[in-house]
């Protein structure tokens, strides 16, 4: 700008009111001009000066920044290092730890297993011991129904069997529960005759045999003719008068009629039957119900009923059944045919067969 302000000056002419002082003045005025001109020029380097002063002191600032900056990341760098170098150190001592950890969570599994079997065979024996228990306890009982002829000991046994299978709640053992319930259930609406009633029924027959009227007896209702043979009182003529006489014949007539007897035959094996047999016959009548006592007593039922039946038969055949009492000896012995049908003891197949299942483990 200066450049062209002084080709302008320099270019352009100026005119002076003055034409004798022009010189003077345009040498004054070149020199304020190259005064001023250096003066910006000073100013301009002054001010450049500072402002490289300026820029040099951010400078040294940003390079110590930089060094501060430098010396953090290092000190960082180094203490990353060494926090890296820990955490190696800790990585490997977890996974140290971790295999420990490992090896021994496998060994208390191990025992776990070994525990969770020892257990289950515990639990298993405890439950063949109590399958074993209840399975004797029931033949037990069976055995004494048998002989006592009574339900009692078998409900007995069946009640404390459904305790302890109870108690224990075991999946395996369920079935043999509900064939305990379904046993009691069937036994306590059973029908079981009184063995020591039928036992005395029949020695009431026994003793009623001896003094039974057979088919063939004969009444003896007249009375023995009077023997005058034996009257040695003298005047034994003199006191005999019409009356009796007629008393005398009454009797004589009477036997006489006795001598015959007409009655309708409708078995005719009684009426064959000689008197002397008459006691064979209650004795084979008293041995047949015997045997039908000592049948009931040794549980042979079937026996029993074959000598109920036979005496049965015999009792009809040569007895007199139509009379009060052979009537009711008759009922009596149909009556005890009736019951000893309802005699058996009921079993228990179904407790017994699910006790077999549970003791096989299936």
């Amino acid at each position: 700008m200066n450049n062209e302000t002084a080709s302008d000056t320099s270019v352009t002419p100026v005119k002076s009111p003055h034409p004798s002082s022009s010189p003077m003045a345009s040498g004054q005025s070149s020199v304020i001009k190259i005064q001023l001109f250096l003066w910006v020029i000073g100013l301009i380097a002054l001010f450049g000066f500072i402002g490289s002063l300026f820029l040099w002191q951010k400078l040294s600032h940003i390079q110590e920044q930089l060094a501060k900056q430098s010396a953090d990341t290092g000190s960082q760098a180094v203490e990353a290092k060494s926090m890296a170098k820990l955490a190696h150190e800790l990585s490997l001592e977890t996974a140290a730890r971790q295999v420990l950890a490992e090896t021994k969570m496998a060994e208390v599994a191990l025992q776990r297993t070994q525990l969770e079997e020892l257990m289950q065979s515990l639990s298993r024996s405890r439950d063949e011991n109590l399958v074993v228990d209840i399975e004797a306890s029931l033949r037990l009982a069976q055995q004494q129904a048998q002989l006592t002829g009574s339900v009692q000991p078998l409900i007995a046994a069946l009640k404390t069997a459904e305790q302890r299978l109870s108690k224990v709640a075991q999946p395996r053992l369920a079935p043999v529960l509900r064939a305990v319930n379904r046993d009691i259930d069937r036994i306590k609406v059973a029908t079981i005759a009184d063995t020591p009633s039928l036992l005395g029924k029949i020695d009431e027959l026994i003793s009623w045999i001896d003094t039974a009227p057979l088919l063939n007896a004969v009444d003896q209702k007249s009375k023995p003719l009077p023997n005058p043979i034996l009257n040695t009182n003298a005047n034994w003529m003199s006191s005999i008068n019409a009356q009796a006489w007629d008393r005398l014949w009454g009797d004589i007539w009477s036997e006489l009629k006795g001598l015959v007897r007409v009655s309708r035959i409708d078995k005719p094996e009684a009426s064959l039957l000689a008197p002397e047999q008459s006691y064979f016959v209650r004795e084979n009548l008293k041995l047949k119900l015997l045997n039908a006592r000592l049948g009931l007593l040794a549980r042979q039922y079937e026996s029993s009923r074959s000598d109920l039946q036979q005496a049965e038969r015999d009792l009809s055949n040569f007895f007199e059944t139509q009379s009060r009492k052979g009537l009711a000896a008759k009922q009596l012995l149909v009556q005890i045919q009736q019951q000893i049908k309802h005699i058996e003891i009921p079993n228990l197949d179904d407790t017994l067969g699910a006790l077999t299942t549970a003791s096989a483990g299936r």
